[in-house]
Order: C-alpha cells, then sequence, then structure tokens
C-alpha cells in the first residue's frame, strides 16, 4: 500500500467559499484534492445526479463566478467553457460515495473534519457576539445613569457662590 500525501487543513480552508449563505467548495478545486480532473468529476456527476439535490450542489452563476473570481491577484482557473459547480458540505459528504479511491476517501475525511473546524469557530464568534453585546448592553445602562447624573448638575439653579479662598487685606500707610 502506498502511503499518500497528508490533505492539510490549512488547504482545505482556502478552498472553502460562501456563496448564497453556504460554505461552498468548487468543483476544480476539488477535483484538484482528489487527484482527478475537473472533467472526470463532473462525468461522475453526471452518473449520479439523483445523489445531488440543489442544497448539495449547484452551479455558479456567471455573477457569482466573476465575484469569486474577482477576489484573486491571480486566476487559478483558466479559460473554462462552463461555470463551476459548488458543492455544499452535504454535497462534499456525497461524493464519498461515487469517489471511491483511497486518496478520495482520505480527502473526504480532512474536507468534513475541516467543515467541523469552521462550525465550531463560527458557533463560538456568535457567542462571543451575545456576550459584547450583552456588555454593551449593560455598561450602556451604567452610563445612561452617570449621564442622567450629569445632566442633573447641569440643570441645577446657579445660585451665587460664596468666594473660596483667602481674601488679602490691603495695607495702607
Amino acid at each position: 500500500m502506498t502511503k499518500l500525501p497528508i490533505v492539510k487543513n490549512e488547504n482545505i480552508v482556502n478552498q472553502i467559499y460562501f456563496i448564497r449563505g453556504e460554505k461552498i467548495m468548487l468543483d476544480a478545486d476539488l477535483a484538484v484534492l482528489y487527484g482527478i480532473e475537473t472533467k472526470v468529476l463532473k462525468q461522475s456527476i453526471k452518473r449520479n445526479s439523483k445523489r445531488f439535490p440543489l442544497d448539495f450542489m449547484f452551479e455558479l452563476t456567471k455573477k457569482e463566478f466573476e465575484n469569486l473570481r474577482s477576489q484573486f491577484v491571480t486566476s487559478s482557473w483558466g479559460g473554462t467553457r462552463y461555470l463551476p459547480m459548488a458543492f455544499t458540505e452535504q454535497g462534499v459528504a456525497m461524493l464519498s460515495g461515487i469517489l471511491n479511491s483511497e486518496r478520495a476517501i482520505q480527502v473526504n475525511i480532512a474536507i468534513m473534519r475541516t467543515f467541523v473546524q469552521i462550525r465550531r469557530l463560527m458557533d463560538t464568534n456568535k457567542e462571543l457576539a451575545k456576550k459584547i453585546d450583552a456588555l454593551e448592553q449593560k455598561y450602556d445602562e451604567q452610563f445612561d445613569s452617570v449621564f442622567n447624573a450629569i445632566r442633573e448638575l447641569i440643570h441645577q439653579e446657579n445660585a451665587p457662590r460664596k468666594p473660596v479662598g483667602y481674601k488679602l487685606k490691603t495695607r495702607t500707610k
């Protein structure tokens, strides 16, 4: 058995995009990870199209593709005749059922672990945002009482006050 190169999570994370409110991976990126041509990946998907409903896989619109491509300084996609296919987490999981090589299995395991890490990170960020909101409300209430006290001081009548300090007596000669 030949040892397969390890797929690093950092490489996978850089190939996960957010489109239509979903975390997705593109067909060309997946093909590279699986060590196959994009054309071979698409043929496998066409032969098993019933396994890929729209919430598992969809084709990017021209505008989505242009927006995505504009995020890169250099395009890793040459001239493509077809718009890329976008795979959600469930779509990537479904690929494991049709791509059965040892490499595909290892890549899918790495991708699933990466999706889980991203989900945990996003959940942590949501909890952090909630805590920040709670702190802001707490401190807004505290500062509100400070501002109310300042307003009361401002609106008090300005009665003449006795001068503070010593008066110097003038000397007469």
